[in-house]
């Protein structure tokens, strides 16, 4: 190999000072001003000496010269020999072209660092904030719910770092969230999955970090990483809260975060909705209700004076609060044995509409023994169900209807997907058949029979995008509710869409209940994020073991079309062995937002029920 010449060290030594980007660039500027001003002056002094004693000697032909080289236009104020002339124009020309270079290299030096600004790549200096890993549909309606939920907090902050451009996360969050109060919102962009984009998020000083599944491909091993990223660092006080699309992934996210993760299960999370709500008219409503930050919300609350009492006389020990279960142990029972004596480290599980209001209450409220009504509860028959479209999580959504039907029961799938009904093994309980159909087209719909069905469950195809899907959706509701009409049938209908923004629409066709699965997670996520504590209870809430939420007929309670105090109510569940936490009325079905669903109702208030009015129970099937 040549041995390298001068020139060309130098020429390399010129590379590597050139790349150092705009202070160099200026500082070779400042060179060459300098080199063509004492170059000039020179000149001057040797060629021009009657105008250097004009000029006041050499400090004032060095001030003219820069001032030449600065500006040039004023050497046509200039006066003298010929050579005096020449040497001004020779700075001035050398001027122009270095004060253009520098204009042009500050302009671009300062473009630079206003991008490198707007891409949010410094560290954010904030505490107690929460931090928001990775992007998707769910990040809108988590930041709207920790807005209400952090809205009584001076200083709140969400923290988002995501692989995407700064200003556009903060002009999407703005127009699909609106406004967000007092609490500040912070993006940065970076990879989740990078140690050193981590260290732009503070996580040390952060209340907790929740991470999204992003949509992308494989997105559960984006998330896997992020988990194993977070593991590296010394943060095991910092709740992390992240979202898994496939039960399948869920033993490795928990190997790669630890034993202090806690992971929601998306389609799993909604599968589950998706059933309970299809069998039983108005529970995706109850659900998104506990939920959200709007009304009724789930506490855990200490309470040592209750110790001795009880569960069933703890129903009464609140009168704006909701008594709902127990933690004791650290292990969470919804609606246990009336006679379950609570401990003094135990626990008590209810809803209310803020923590400040959760108050023991003196005296009780009196119950109106004279309005109890003991009718038994009817035994439901085999069922038949009809589940209209096929994707990734319908044949999860078969096998936990199957763990909820009675013996006997079928399950009808109707639709035009390759994959529809396989996979299908070893249910206990429902029979599978399948149907070649068009589920968007009218008489193909007719053809089924539908009202031979007590459930219809109408599922998103996964073979279309989000907003195609949905479209085909919109079609098939319309479709089952103008047969509806024109036959006189009557079954429920539970749909599932992916955008939050088709709810609206949904509700013209009338469907009994819309799950939105992605506002469904976001909002979980966003309960979890206050508070970690609350999975095992969601968990419980979801799972088909143990007592379940169900709207049973008001008439199986209490007198109907009297007033009735809600205490009543609350007694006549508990000698059922059931825990009531609120009603739904049927002259409100169709109202949004609530659909005709309280919550929490006020103990004292009396309210005079209708038929087809429900009240809502803990309960086992």
């Amino acid at each position: 190999m040549a041995r390298a010449t001068i020139r060309e060290r130098l020429r390399y030594w010129f590379d590597n000072t050139m790349a150092k980007g705009t202070v160099a660039l200026i500082g070779w500027l400042g060179l060459a001003s300098l080199a063509l001003i004492l170059t000039v002056s020179a000149l001057t002094l040797w060629l021009t000496p009657d105008e250097v004693f004009e000029h006041a000697g050499l400090p004032g032909v060095l001030w003219m010269t820069l001032m030449r080289a600065l500006s040039p236009g004023k050497i046509a104020s200039d006066s003298g020999t010929t050579p005096f002339l020449a040497l001004m124009l020779v700075v001035s020309l050398g001027g122009i072209f270095i004060v253009s270079t520098l204009v042009g290299v500050l302009s671009s030096g300062l473009k630079g660092k206003i991008e490198e600004l707007r891409k949010g790549r410094s560290r954010i200096i904030e505490s107690g904030h929460t931090v928001i890993l990775g992007w998707s549909e769910q990040v809108f309606t988590m930041v709207g719910e920790l807005v209400k939920a952090q809205a009584s907090q001076r200083g709140s902050v969400i923290a988002i770092l995501a692989d995407r451009d700064k200003p556009g996360m903060e002009e999407a969050i703005r127009t699909k969230v609106g406004d967000i109060g007092r609490t500040r919102l912070v993006c940065r962009t970076g990879r989740p999955t990078e140690p050193a984009d981590l260290d732009l998020m503070s996580l040390e000083t952060a209340r907790s970090v929740v991470v999204l599944s992003p949509q992308s491909d494989d997105p559960d091993a984006h998330v896997i990483k992020t988990l194993l990223a977070l593991a590296k660092r010394d943060i095991d006080h910092l709740p992390v809260v992240a979202a898994l699309t496939s039960s399948r992934n869920m033993a490795a996210a928990r190997l790669a975060g630890g034993p202090g993760v806690h992971l929601v299960d998306s389609d799993d999370t909604a599968s589950r909705l998706i059933v309970q709500s299809s069998r039983q008219s108005g529970m995706s409503v109850v659900c998104m209700d506990l939920l959200n930050f709007d009304g009724g919300e789930i506490y855990l609350r200490p309470e040592p004076s209750l110790a001795g009492l009880t569960y069933g006389e703890a129903l009464s020990a609140y009168r704006t609060s909701t008594v709902i279960g127990l933690r004791s142990a650290g292990k969470v029972v919804l609606n246990p044995p009336s006679d379950t004596v609570i401990a003094a480290d135990d626990e008590i599980i209810l809803i209310a509409d803020d923590d400040s209001l959760i108050r023991l209450g003196d005296p009780a409220v009196p119950v109106e023994e004279d309005r109890i009504v003991a009718t038994a509860h009817e035994r439901p028959g085999p069922e038949r169900t009809l589940l209209l479209g096929w994707n990734g999580r319908a044949a999860q959504i078969v096998r936990y209807l199957d763990g909820y039907v009675p013996e006997g029961s079928t399950i009808d799938v109707a639709g035009d997907h390759p994959a529809a009904a396989s996979d299908l093994t070893g249910l206990a309980r429902l029979t599978v058949n399948t149907k070649e159909c068009d589920i968007t087209d009218r008489y193909a719909l007719e053809s089924l029979g539908t009202g031979l069905y007590q459930h219809v469950i109408v599922l998103s195809d996964s073979r279309y995008d989000a907003h195609h899907a949905d479209t085909r959706t919109l079609m098939t509701l319309l479709q089952l509710r103008d047969i509806q009409s024109t036959f006189g049938e009557r079954y429920s209908i539970v749909s599932e869409m992916y955008d939050e923004n088709n709810r609206a629409l949904a509700e013209v066709a009338r469907a009994d209940d819309i799950v939105i699965s992605d506002t469904v997670i976001g909002l979980l996520l966003a309960q979890l994020a206050e508070n970690p504590r609350l999975s095992d209870v969601f968990g419980y809430l979801f799972d088909s073991k143990g007592s379940e939420l169900y709207p049973r007929p008001v008439e199986d309670y209490v007198v109907i079309g009297e007033p009735v105090r809600f205490a009543t109510v609350i007694e006549s569940a508990r000698r059922r062995g059931e825990t009531a936490i609120g009603y739904r009325l049927a002259a409100g079905i169709n109202e949004p937002p609530r659909y005709g669903v309280v919550l929490n109702p006020d103990k004292a208030r009396p309210i005079a029920f209708a038929p087809d009015d429900a009240v809502i129970v803990l309960a086992e099937r």
